[in-house]
């Protein structure tokens, strides 16, 4: 699975081929064999070198945040959707901060009150709730805490391809 950030209209303009082919491709259904890349190598015709040079190119040009799993949300561990309302003057600043946390996969401003939003996740609910701690002492911001009740399944892939039709 890619878990696929920041890409935008201009971001997909200056893909070549191999790149759009990884991005559009193989959002889900991530080869799980000891080579991954090697497979994807052989679907696209290219070699494993190539498609690990494409895929750290998406990753350092930040049109890609990770390549990695997505799971169930609480199969492995605890999450919580958690919400800050950030003066507008820290927010680029406490952005980046989340963004630095490992136990935090991405954020995202929202036009309300309360504009910054990330998902937590930890191995125990001990440590979900110290992370959230540490995140209000290091900010000096409150953080609301908001746990899943109920599952729904979204797809998060997107075709790349539909607006070139």
């Amino acid at each position: 699975m890619t878990n696929v950030l920041n890409l935008n209209g201009s971001a997909h303009e200056e893909l070549n081929e191999l790149q759009e082919r990884l991005l559009n491709d193989f959002q889900s259904n991530f080869s799980l064999s000891p080579t991954p890349y090697a497979d994807i190598a052989s679907d696209l015709r290219v070699t494993e070198a190539e498609v690990i040079e494409a895929l750290q190119e998406l990753s350092e040009s930040k049109i890609i945040s990770r390549v990695g799993p997505v799971f169930r949300p609480h199969s492995i561990g605890t999450s919580t959707l958690a919400a800050m309302a950030v003066p507008k003057g820290l927010l680029q600043y406490v952005a980046k901060y989340i963004s630095s946390l490992p136990e935090v996969n991405h954020n995202y401003e929202r036009e309300h009150r309360f504009n910054l939003w990330f998902v937590v996740t930890a191995t125990t609910e001990e440590d979900l709730q110290a992370v959230l701690m540490e995140i209000e002492e290091n900010t000096g911001i409150a953080v609301m805490s908001l746990p899943m009740l109920e599952s729904y399944h979204i797809d998060l892939g997107f075709d790349l391809n539909s607006n070139n039709q």
